[in-house]
């Protein structure tokens, strides 16, 4: 018992997984019942079926597979809840209308259920032989504190998840803007710390636009926010839809985006590739917004994309200049600013 004790305390301080736990405990489950098998399961009462996750076997002669699932309503696991009876000697006897006991020839049956929180059924833990062995009640103690601590471990285990996923959810709402689902600045501003880096590894430039919808406040003034809010879905949805392999496209304030991409050497066309960029971005822009009593044609943002080289300037500056880009633009576009009809 004390080298039990030993094993139990090693095997529960080093477990990283279910596992990791599972393994041992199923080991000193066989040496204290002496039973020639024992193995963990799921339920999964949904589907009605019971899998046998984890199993240690003593011979091949008598075997409970590990991996084999099997329906719920045939298990000796579920008879020995309904009844409350967890052990038996005498199988056939006692359940002889189990065709899953009847196949895995079993004469020996000790088991306990394994419930978390709430008393939620996860599962259970079991021990089994083909021929007839007798089971102490303080083995069936020792059963039963395995169970526990396998259910403390998986209701850890469930928790370490949803605390991941959550933080997984809220990382993804750090970089995304709530109203179109696009990347907001501090995501265009990591890209952009990726995207130079590998633009100066290649020798490569990297095109960047600054996209500013013009009109945009006067079609709050006229029409109100929910038709502001549904030109700037929209148009980030034609974004998105349109864009090549390799560009990222970000809302960086309230009318106004950012795209972002990969282009050609320095000095072979960048200027030419930047006003494709653009042109091509610009055309996503036009839009027909239909929301309410709204309904208008949008002609188009102010778009001013450039060519710039990692190596000459950093993506502050390189920012800056698209920015300056596109209000020149702006400016050769007063007085034709799109407007609702």
């Amino acid at each position: 018992m004390e080298s039990i004790l030993l094993k139990l305390s090693d095997s529960v301080s080093g477990a990283q997984t279910l596992e990791d736990l599972t393994r041992p405990l199923l080991e000193m489950l066989h040496a204290v019942t002496g039973l020639e098998s024992t193995y963990l399961t799921s339920i999964d009462l949904d589907k009605g079926l019971q899998h046998i996750l984890y199993s240690r076997n003593e011979s091949t002669t008598f075997c409970i597979p590990e991996g084999l699932t099997v329906e719920w309503n045939d298990t000796l696991c579920k008879r020995a809840l309904d009844e409350n009876c967890g052990f038996t000697n005498d199988v056939a006897d006692q359940w002889g209308d189990s065709d899953a006991a009847r196949a895995l020839g079993i004469a020996t049956y000790l088991s306990t259920p394994i419930r978390t929180g709430g008393g939620n059924l996860y599962g259970t833990l079991c021990a089994a032989s083909a021929s007839r062995r007798e089971v102490t009640p303080d083995t069936r103690k020792i059963i039963g504190l395995f169970a526990r601590m396998i259910a403390q471990h998986v209701e850890r285990e469930s928790l370490m998840n949803q605390l991941r996923e959550a933080n997984i959810e809220l990382s993804a709402m750090a970089l995304t803007d709530p109203l179109t689902s696009l990347p907001n600045r501090r995501a265009l501003l990591d890209e952009l710390g990726r995207m130079f880096a590998v633009a100066q590894r290649e020798t490569r430039c990297v095109l960047i636009a600054f996209l500013d919808l013009d009109g945009f406040k006067q079609i709050n003034d006229t029409w109100g926010h929910d038709a502001g809010d549904a030109l700037l879905q929209t148009i980030a949805q034609q974004l998105a839809q349109q864009r090549r392999a390799g560009d990222f496209i970000a809302r960086v304030g309230g009318d106004e985006f950012v795209a972002v991409g990969v282009g050609p050497r320095p000095g072979e066309q960048a200027d030419d590739a930047a006003a494709a960029f653009g042109l091509r971005l610009f055309e996503k822009t036009r839009a027909t917004v239909e929301t309410g009593p709204a309904q208008f044609d949008y002609a188009g943002a102010s778009v001013g994309a450039i060519a710039v080289d990692p190596a000459a300037a950093s993506i502050s500056e390189a920012l800056s200049q698209a920015d300056t880009a596109m209000y020149k633009v702006k400016q050769h576009r007063a007085g034709r600013a799109a407007a609702p009809r």
